[in-house]
């Protein structure tokens, strides 16, 4: 399989793909022994042998990861601040990374892994891919408002929608569910602040089929190859 050298040492854990970058332009790569500058180079990565200050590359194993995300992490690898990350919560060897975000006090459905290929068609607009969300507002919605958020408003000069919207309990008009397929920042707070609404409490139900029902908060399990897989079968075009 042929790839750009510097997603391939970004992928295979050796460093961030721009430390990468600094790798090769600072002379310390090679492939089949010959030592690479240039950064749009690519490898075939079941033949060509590649080293970083002389040690081999392996290709890391792809791992994919379900945390029912609790409040109080970010949704980081790191942090400047030295606060807690949601990669913190998921004990592996193999350096992951969040899909997506989710903010400081939401939780939920949060998917980890070091795969830039399923990250990326998770996250891509054009696959439409399904979020659902369980929001509690500081009060009760009106219903023209409700159907607002399902026609459309204007979010910067863009319009953003929920594919779907419903009451979480009937007896209870600030509670809501909604379905969405954008990944914007802070899409659903954002959309119901456009109204005149402050989303008080936050939690993500599903990200495309998965979700995290049985699994207590803070907790997490290693997804299979076929639950990838899955993925690829329901919502490639």
């Amino acid at each position: 399989m042929k790839v750009r050298l510097n997603r391939f040492l970004s992928e295979s854990g050796v460093a961030s793909r721009r430390k990468s970058e600094e790798f090769i332009k600072e002379g310390r790569v090679n492939v089949n022994g010959r030592t690479i500058l240039d950064l749009g180079t690519s490898i075939d990565t079941d033949t060509d042998i590649v080293k970083v200050d002389g040690e081999k590359v392996k290709p890391e194993k792809k791992v994919y990861f379900l945390l029912n995300k609790p409040k109080g992490f970010i949704t980081t690898t790191e942090d400047e601040k030295g606060r807690k990350t949601v990669v913190d919560l998921v004990k592996t060897n193999t350096k992951i990374f969040p899909v997506g975000r989710l903010d400081y006090d939401t939780t939920g459905v949060l998917l980890l892994t070091n795969d830039g290929d399923f990250a990326n068609f998770l996250m891509h607009p054009s696959n439409k891919i399904p979020r659902e969300y369980k929001v509690a507002l500081d009060k009760p919605i009106e219903d023209e408002h409700r159907t607002k958020l399902t026609k459309g408003i204007t979010l910067e000069g863009r319009k953003g929608k929920f594919e779907k919207i419903y009451y979480a309990h009937k007896d209870y008009k600030d509670k809501l569910v909604v379905t969405t397929v954008e990944g914007r920042n802070h899409f659903v707070k954002r959309m119901f602040e456009a109204l005149g609404y402050t989303v008080k409490k936050l939690e993500r139900l599903t990200y495309a089929h998965f979700d995290t029902k049985g699994m207590p908060i803070g907790s997490y399990r290693k997804l299979s190859d076929q639950e990838i897989k899955s993925v690829y079968a329901q919502y490639k075009h």
